[in-house]
């Protein structure tokens, strides 16, 4: 995916301006994926240079307005439908999971809890945003509020995992902060989910919300046998 696809994707609903782009992407594209001013004036100039959306309109103060192109819809309709192989992933929190054993147990749970309030102020940042728009029943306004309710539910399970992953650390710290090898539980905690409303208007379910532990997460891995006994 690129700033490109996603302005012709855009423009591909209705035209607009730069200006009504970049509020587009300030409300529900910036989740996905976040750009600049400059950066996205820069790529309608690139795109219309190419022939994949043109000028259709010109206003004050050198106002221009863009529309797809058919070479911009033919290429738009490529990359929608084309299954290239998918793309590795790089997340720098979970590559700093890999180094915690550098700080002293304190500090890693402060780490992790650190980030759960990061990723709890970005959700609670996002419900307001739904909240603060007068949204309609277009097709665009759709796809962007299934944009915004897919940032709730990942924030919602960054901060479940993160506060999950600050638990599981307090709990393998030995005497005095020495660590000890315990293993993890064979599932995650279920707990009974909590409901909100989506930003679709229905009724979905949240985070976990706290409670007690399931039969399943408590259930031990089956027993292996040594190779001295299957021999």
């Amino acid at each position: 995916m690129s700033l490109r696809h996603a302005l012709m994707g855009l423009l591909g609903d209705r035209s607009a301006s730069g200006y009504h782009l970049m509020k587009q992407f300030r409300t529900s594209l910036g989740n996905v994926w976040p750009t600049t001013q400059s950066q996205l004036y820069g790529e309608l100039k690139k795109l219309n240079a190419t022939g994949r959306i043109k000028v259709v309109s010109e206003g004050p103060r050198r106002r221009k307005e863009y529309a797809l192109t058919d070479v911009g819809e033919s290429e738009l309709r490529q990359w929608l439908t084309e299954r290239g192989r998918e793309k590795p992933q790089r997340n720098e929190m979970l590559l700093q999971i890999l180094c915690l054993g550098l700080l002293s147990p304190e500090q890693a749970v402060e780490r992790l809890l650190s980030q759960a309030d990061i990723a709890a102020g970005r959700g609670a940042e996002l419900a307001e945003l739904i909240a603060s728009i007068s949204w309609d029943d277009d097709l665009l306004a759709v796809k962007g509020r299934l944009a915004l309710e897919y940032g709730l539910r990942l924030r919602a399970m960054e901060e479940d995992w993160a506060r999950w992953a600050a638990r599981q650390l307090r709990g393998s710290s030995g005497p005095a902060g020495r660590r000890t090898v315990r293993p993890l539980p064979q599932a995650f905690p279920l707990r009974p989910p909590a409901r909100r409303v989506d930003a679709l208007g229905g009724t979905v379910l949240s985070s976990p919300a706290p409670g007690p532990v399931s039969r399943l997460s408590r259930a031990r891995p089956p027993a292996t046998r040594s190779a001295s006994a299957t021999a």
